[in-house]
């Protein structure tokens, strides 16, 4: 017989084979639609014939509708002994062997269902790492902390910008605090805003890699701490901060020169610096097990003075750990190719500022190898070069929605701001001079709105500065020191891989009476010579 002939009897009883108080609702929208034909194929949707029939209290309550000649016919299939009530007969049969469901099946011509197949969980899974590694990255760990074990207990990270030296060094930390029930580590940095990106970084790392509450302390700016008192945890010093308490009362690295730090050099090639060498000295004492390890995306000071890069070559222990990739002349090379870096487009826009150099600067270039701050300036309120920035950063702002523009000094980042947001664009001025609104405008150039923004800026965001959607800069801050153009060019070279941009856009204001760089693939492979025996 059909199914529906049987449920077509129910009639009433069809409310209580539907989910409970479906009736009501039904006939409260419309009485049309409590028609029993209509109900049936409601109740057909909700539970299939075959669900009705595997499921014990449904089957009871139809089977009883059956007349006495069908629940015969029926129970003379399941092998009925023709003795006692038949209805009894049929709610008794549970139906769990496979010849009784077919037969059940079978008389209301219903299709038995497949079996479903319940998939095994593999025996095999990847579990993705929550603070993971890229297999570059995971190498350069293992060739830092090899080192770090062997005397004199010191190495240098060199890893382009972008390509993740920050989170290989927490690795590095994580790993050296693992390893003892207390240790301490000294994180040094130069800028707030360095310090605020290890500060992050580190709470990401040890929240997925730590095995104990290891505190973390803030030295920098207004922050203050008695060191003596610190047995365990990470101290995030700022260098101008630790150079002064370290004159004013050199007790408390004394004190933490006893606890054999690790000591962590961000930007390493400052660590020569009469003032910074003095700190790192002060915490790594003669034949202690302190260690020390260097970070930089360009591990020199100069382009012209290799005595000064092989003394941070030397102060290292011309201990470098790069990237190293069979198939690619330079690591850059290869981290474009594979996503981690965007691949750039250079292009230099040429101008003639005619900015006359007084003999005094012309020394001062001669002796530092940097443009001093008076030539800077004098850039900086150059109309004609000024109008031609302007006109550059709207085209960017065509082509990109995050641009960040280098300006050769504090007033040029705050007119070039100002004309910007007069135009009609989203612009901001970041300097050290910025008010209290610096780190707002910050976290509205990082956030996800749909607008073009531009932010500029002057010695700030070279470092310490990570904006992923950012795949556009402009340098209109000439330098000698291919450290400083290396960093800006970085700024806007995170790949997609590492959640940036397939491709970058740098646009350089090369002012043809001064000299100046292009490529960050020349940056980064410029002292190669200095650290060539040990260059691992």
């Amino acid at each position: 017989m059909k199914f529906e002939d049987l449920l077509s009897r129910a009639d009433t009883a069809l409310s209580n084979l539907m989910p409970e108080g479906t009736l009501s609702i039904v006939t409260a929208i419309d009485s049309k639609l409590a028609y029993p034909k209509n109900l049936i194929k409601v109740l057909l949707k909700l539970r299939p014939a075959d669900v009705l029939l595997d499921d014990a209290a449904t089957r009871n309550q139809l089977l009883l509708m059956l007349s006495p000649k069908e629940a015969k016919d029926l129970a003379t299939v399941l092998n009925w002994d023709q003795k006692g009530d038949v209805y009894a007969f049929l709610e008794k049969n549970k139906f769990k062997r496979a010849p009784d469901r077919e037969a059940l099946f079978g008389f209301f011509n219903i299709e038995i269902p497949d079996t479903e197949v319940k998939e095994l969980t593999p025996s095999v899974v990847d579990v993705s790492p929550v603070f993971a590694l890229f297999p570059h990255q995971a190498r350069a760990l293992r060739k830092v902390e090899s080192y770090l074990a062997q005397e004199p207990r010191r190495a240098l990270l060199h890893m382009p910008t972008g390509s993740g030296k920050t989170r290989t060094a927490m690795n590095v930390v994580a790993n050296y605090l693992r390893e003892r029930d207390k240790g301490v580590v000294v994180w040094l940095a130069h800028s707030e805003e360095l310090c605020e990106q290890a500060w992050d970084e580190f709470r990401k790392a040890w929240g997925a890699l730590g095995i104990r509450n290891v505190p973390l302390i803030r030295y920098w700016g207004p922050y203050e701490e008695d060191l003596r008192n610190v047995q365990d945890g990470v101290i995030i010093a700022g260098l101008k901060k630790a150079y002064s308490r370290l004159l004013n009362d050199d007790g408390q690295f004394r004190a933490l020169s006893t606890r054999d730090p690790l000591v962590v050099m961000d930007e390493a090639h400052q660590a020569i610096a009469p003032t910074y060498q003095l700190i790192i000295d002060q915490l790594l004492r003669p034949m202690s097990s302190a260690q020390l390890l260097g970070l930089s995306a360009t591990p020199g000071r100069t382009w012209n003075e290799p005595d000064a890069d092989r003394k941070l070559s030397e102060f290292f222990a011309t201990r470098k750990v790069t990237l190293k990739v069979d198939g690619y002349d330079n690591p850059v090379s290869y981290l474009i190719n594979q996503g981690y870096l965007a691949e750039p487009k250079f292009t230099q826009i040429e101008i003639a500022a005619n900015v006359a150099l007084t003999s005094e600067e012309q020394d001062r270039i001669r002796e530092t190898f940097e443009l001093p701050s008076s030539v800077l300036d004098r850039l900086g309120d150059n109309d004609q070069r000024n109008l031609l920035i302007v006109h550059h950063a709207e085209q960017l702002l065509k082509r990109h929605s995050r641009v960040i523009l280098f300006a050769a000094s504090v007033r040029q980042s705050d007119l070039l701001a100002a004309v910007l947001s007069a135009r009609g664009h989203w612009a901001a001025s970041i300097t050290s001079k910025s008010p209290n609104g610096r780190a707002e405008s910050i976290a509205a150039f990082k956030d996800d709105e749909d607008r073009p923004k531009i932010l500029c800026n002057f010695g700030v965001l070279t470092t310490g500065f990570d904006a992923p959607r950012t795949s556009a800069a402009l340098i209109a801050r000439p330098t000698l020191s291919l450290v400083l153009y290396s960093q800006m060019v970085g700024r806007a070279m995170r790949g997609k891989v590492a959640g940036g941009n397939e491709t970058c856009e740098i646009l350089t204001v090369v002012d043809t009476t001064l000299p100046g760089f292009d490529s960050v693939v020349d940056a980064f492979s410029n002292w190669e010579d200095v650290w060539s025996d040990k260059d691992e």
